[in-house]
């Protein structure tokens, strides 16, 4: 299976966070592939939604009833300083959304046969030059903020999992698109010549591209043999000196600049150790092994898509 094929039209799939990045690429080629798609919203549900309120516990389990599936992408971004009332936002976006879908689903008294929910490649922390795939244990919660979180979204959708649901984790790199995310913060620094490596530039990067994304999940939907978690990263991780320099060729501007370290602790605090000079060296060995193939597997081929004019 390529990563641009989709197969078994007609699942009716329920989809948190069909607004965003993600969600909204998932979500047209879902549809487009003849698959129905009933996004859940925090607002009063207009036709062909679902309203729930994860912040109030609100979500009736009949609402899941004839789902097929249900996605679920919704979470706080953690592009940005992180105080302690974010920090909490953080955590809460992710744990309480989980939880309280898998009870939802878990109580149902026809339960979808898939739990898609999102987790993220922070559950492994900072790791150096460590080589890391699904059988590599989580890092220290006790030390990395993203290692807690990613360790408690995961354990939250443990209701469905117990109710007999197939539940797979994709845990996310770097998503490549120039509509939103890491990418699109980069491009005007970069576009004016200003772009730069991220202190020494050592850390690895892994990343993918967001038809990989989308092709990658709905890979692992339609295996019905398929389970727990899935590093959804390409399959060449780079440093981040290597991703500047490659992005600077592929815009043909020069990047000459470096941050320093210290300044974007003192600018980002936390955040910035644990992100953006983060070391994590993914790659994605049970997706590889289910046999799903990649479109851009490396980053220049990615980079020149994503970035390509619209015609």
């Amino acid at each position: 299976m390529t990563g641009s094929s989709v197969s078994n039209a007609g699942l009716h799939v329920a989809v948190t966070g069909a607004g965003g990045l993600i969600g909204s690429a998932l979500s047209r080629r879902l549809e487009a592939a003849g698959h129905q798609v009933t996004p859940l919203v925090r607002r009063p549900a207009s036709a062909g939604e679902i309203s729930w309120d994860p912040e109030n516990g609100r979500l009736e389990p009949g609402q899941l009833e004839g789902m097929d599936a249900v996605i679920h992408l919704a979470g706080e971004n953690v592009g940005a300083r992180w105080t302690a009332a974010r920090k909490r936002q953080i955590k809460s976006s992710r744990t309480q959304g989980t939880r309280l879908l898998s009870e939802a689903i878990a109580r149902a008294r026809r339960r979808p046969g898939v739990l898609v929910s999102a987790s993220a490649i922070g559950i492994y922390g900072n790791r150096g030059d460590e080589v890391l795939t699904e059988n590599s244990p989580a890092g220290d919660a006790a030390l990395d903020f993203l290692v807690e979180v990613g360790r408690e979204w995961e354990a939250a959708a443990e209701p469905a999992r117990a109710s007999g649901v197939r539940v797979i984790h994709p845990r996310f790199g770097l998503v490549l698109s120039p509509e939103g995310g890491a990418l699109k913060k980069m491009l005007p620094p970069f576009r004016l010549g200003l772009g730069g490596r991220l202190g020494r530039g050592t850390q690895w990067m892994s990343w993918i591209s967001i038809d990989d994304v989308v092709g990658a999940i709905l890979h692992v939907l339609l295996t019905e043999s398929f389970s727990g978690p899935v590093n959804l990263v390409a399959p060449e991780p780079v440093r981040n000196r290597d991703f500047t320099a490659i992005l600077g060729r592929v815009l043909s501007r020069p990047t000459p600049f470096a941050v320093p370290a210290a300044a974007l602790r003192l600018i980002l605090g936390e955040m910035a150790t644990s992100t953006l000079l983060a070391s994590a060296r993914v790659l994605p060995k049970r997706l590889l092994a289910a046999g799903y193939r990649f479109e851009h597997p490396d980053l220049d081929t990615a980079l020149r898509h994503v970035l390509q004019p619209s015609s």
